[in-house]
């Protein structure tokens, strides 16, 4: 059965309706970061009904981008501070890391990557690509989300999380094993992160991908906290765990100068 064909001029309207819309919704996020808005005030810069800006403040409460008061007012939300922070971060994270990543790959020869928690998500934000993988490419991409419990920069992640926040991250994962070496269950990861949190660092012994060896290092903050990981990684071909095991003192101190440059004043040990 064919589709009727579309109307160039309501394809334009629409267009043009939509973008009204994101304008007046980031007018009315900027007004409640200015003062406490009204429902009034917002139906006034949506151009709405009440009951239409109602609908409309309640999506943008359910994301956290405002917060209504106790008084009936609406005020900026910490979903958008959080964004902004962690773009912020996540911008003087790479530019912090990307000597010290860059060095670090030309020493060793691995792949290195830096990983950071975005959200629920860990994130790769850096990646500095080994010329031994040029006929085998691993899957890690900048941008693209890791295994949270299935790969050393998660773990690393993991183990300093307090233990509330660990527990609301894992409460979403659906525990799968992916190798046999796979941490496929609670009982058997946290075991894994209790003995990561005393060495000061974690492996990845082919736990996502049977091919791919990794160990990874905590990266702190000014506060002292844990923000990201750094990694080497290598295809088992190339090197075994042991032997990328010997370059670990390199990524400690790697992972420590990053802190360093992030505020932290003491190494990792």
């Amino acid at each position: 059965m064919m589709q009727p064909a579309a109307v160039p001029g309501r394809c334009a309207e629409g267009d043009r309706t939509l973008s009204q819309s994101i304008r007046r919704a980031v007018d009315l996020i900027r007004r409640a970061a200015e003062h406490p808005l009204s429902l009034t005030e917002a139906a006034e810069v949506l151009g709405v009904h009440k009951s239409t800006a109602l609908r409309i403040l309640q999506t943008l409460e359910s994301a956290r981008f405002v917060r209504r008061t106790g008084a009936g007012t609406y005020v900026l939300g910490s979903g958008i501070i959080e964004l902004s922070e962690l773009a912020l971060g996540s911008m003087d994270l790479r530019q912090f890391a990307a000597a010290p990543l860059r060095a670090l790959q030309r020493e060793t020869g691995h792949t290195v990557h830096l990983a950071q928690l975005t959200g629920d998500e860990i994130i790769y934000i850096d990646k500095v690509d080994s010329p031994a993988f040029d006929a085998v490419k691993l899957p890690s991409r900048i941008g693209r989300a890791v295994s949270i419990y299935a790969s050393a920069v998660g773990k690393t992640i993991l183990a300093y999380l307090p233990t509330e926040e660990r527990d609301r991250l894992l409460s979403h994962v659906v525990f799968e094993r992916f190798t046999p070496t796979t941490y496929a269950d609670r009982e058997s990861l946290d075991a894994e992160l209790l003995r990561i949190k005393d060495q000061g660092w974690a492996v990845d012994n082919g736990e996502h991908d049977t091919y791919v060896m990794c160990v990874a290092a905590p990266i702190r903050d000014s506060r002292g906290q844990v923000i990201a990981a750094a990694s080497m990684t290598a295809i088992e071909v190339i090197a075994s765990l042991d032997q990328l095991k010997e370059s670990l003192p390199l990524l400690l101190d790697t992972a420590n100068q990053i802190s360093r440059e992030l505020g932290h004043p003491a190494d990792l040990g």
